[in-house]
């Protein structure tokens, strides 16, 4: 059973209660609590979504499905709300921001909630000033709607999966976007990505697509220096072994940094 057989399930808790189908369970029970399928109910009830189908991609701390809107394909990203994992990899971003000082840090949901708005939010940042990550949408909840980055359920490839089939100078093409994503980010959303790398960096219609910014910080955040650093050392590290030849990561923090300062 796919699914999208959501679409015929019961739309109440205690309908949903009464459900007693097993392969549906059996299908979904890893990341759906009752909770989370009341949910998914909501986001239908409200035409968010259409109809859910089947995993794009799965991770320890969240799944992320093809979903329709009409014709119109969409990602549907779900985290999962009874990791211990979770919660101890996310404390070195929550620490020291803002938007978690009044999140009890005993309630894995509720951080978890709180994340996955911040994610939201992060993306509608990033949207608004012209740096490519995927349309957001809705969120609502552990669930993210967002633009789907590939075509007919099928997700576009990560730069990781394709770099060793790119010309050096597609290759330097792509580096040149993503720094100047990195400046973007930083001067206009000023959000540092923090775990930028070419796992979370697609490759659509020959563009890269920054994808995974839940972790991402305000540059006002104790932590944000280094995570930049960061960010620049793995992104250069990586298009260095490909044999092209980058600038010292000292010189693109710089100029990141001091960009910032004459605009501001």
């Amino acid at each position: 059973m796919e699914i999208d057989d959501f679409v015929v399930a019961p739309r109440s808790k205690r309908a949903l209660r009464r459900y007693k189908d097993k392969d549906l369970y059996e299908t979904v029970e890893e990341v759906f609590d009752t909770e989370t399928v009341m949910a998914v109910y909501y986001l239908m009830r409200r035409g968010i979504i259409d109809r859910l189908y089947g995993v794009v991609s799965s991770g320890k701390e969240a799944r992320v499905y093809w979903a329709k809107k009409g014709n119109e394909d969409l990602a549907v990203k779900i985290y999962l709300t009874s990791t211990a994992e979770f919660k101890k990899g996310m404390m070195k971003y929550i620490l020291g921001d803002p938007r978690f000082e009044n999140i009890s840090r005993r309630s894995t949901k509720q951080l978890i909630y709180a994340w996955t708005r911040k994610e939201f939010r992060n993306l509608k940042r990033l949207y608004k000033i012209g740096v490519r990550v995927p349309k957001p949408i809705f969120v609502f909840k552990n669930i993210l709607v967002m633009e789907f980055i590939g075509k007919d359920g099928i997700r576009a490839p990560l730069l990781k999966e394709v770099a060793n089939n790119l010309e050096l100078d597609e290759l330097e093409r792509i580096l040149d976007i993503v720094l100047r994503y990195i400046r973007l980010a930083y001067c206009e959303a000023r959000l540092v990505h923090a775990d930028l790398s070419e796992y979370n960096i697609m490759v659509y219609n020959d563009e890269p697509v920054i994808i995974d910014v839940s972790q991402a910080i305000d540059i006002n955040h104790p932590n944000a220096q280094d995570f930049l650093l960061h960010d620049i050392a793995t992104i250069l590290r990586f298009f260095e072994k490909l044999g092209l030849k980058v600038p010292l990561v000292k010189e693109v923090y710089e100029l990141v940094v001091n960009t910032c300062k004459k605009r501001n």
